[in-house]
């Protein structure tokens, strides 16, 4: 069984860092990184954040345009771009890894349930040699967002190849854990061809966290979108 991973039968194309059991203490190195927001307020609660950083914000009635909110079948709320279509894997912690998916299939965002006991013990997990890394593996920078009400961090990273998924030449991976607001640890993460930009995968990610509100928990100014 690949260390460092709690998904079952999943390859090596998910962000491998979950693992059943309490997580490592510690805290990596920040390295420099292209993106560097601040969230002031745990995801699942209202703050503006016009800029899109991150931080949650859904205290407008409707997601920005080209998106749609999701009640996903997980429990959880989260937007999406409109029309991506929607997959599941099993875990053996927590929620199930769900995958939403553009129709091309070259842009995706993953969510799933994060078993160590901090957004930055699962990131020492997945940077650890113990953790197998997709093919052309190459770290850009390991951001800490905590805050004032807010604990997280973002892995932006590119892989030559993701298992399962089509050839799109060099992935752009981004990838944010943090705690949510019923205090437990969540991942979002977001892939797309690095030929065509890396803002549209930052944006992606910043526009689900917004909109992310973890299950069985009541979110203020949830718009009511299924």
């Amino acid at each position: 069984m690949v260390v460092g991973a709690a998904v079952v039968g999943v390859a090596v194309s998910l962000v491998l860092t979950l693992v059943v059991g309490k997580g490592e203490g510690g805290k990596p190195v920040v390295a420099a990184s292209s993106v560097g927001p601040t969230p002031s307020a745990a995801p699942g609660t209202v703050s503006e954040s016009p800029s899109g950083s991150g931080t949650p914000s859904p205290s407008a009635s409707v997601p920005p345009a080209g998106y749609e909110v999701r009640h996903d079948a997980e429990g959880f709320r989260i937007a999406v771009p409109e029309g991506w279509s929607r997959s599941t894997v099993d875990s053996s912690y927590g929620i199930a890894v769900v995958s939403y998916r553009s129709p091309d299939r070259a842009h995706r965002l993953q969510v799933y349930q994060v078993a160590e006991g901090s957004p930055d013990a699962s990131f020492e997990l997945y940077l650890s040699d113990q953790t197998p890394k997709p093919d052309g593996f190459q770290e850009l920078g390991l951001t800490s967002l905590d805050d004032v009400g807010f604990t997280g961090s973002r892995l932006e990273y590119l892989a030559g190849t993701i298992g399962g998924e089509p050839d799109v030449g060099t992935w752009h991976v981004v990838d944010e854990r943090f705690v949510a607001a019923d205090g437990n640890i969540y991942a979002v993460a977001s892939y797309g061809p690095d030929s065509d930009g890396r803002d549209d995968e930052l944006g992606h990610l910043t526009t689900a966290v917004d909109w992310f509100c973890p299950p069985d928990t009541d979110c203020d100014a949830d718009p009511g979108v299924d």
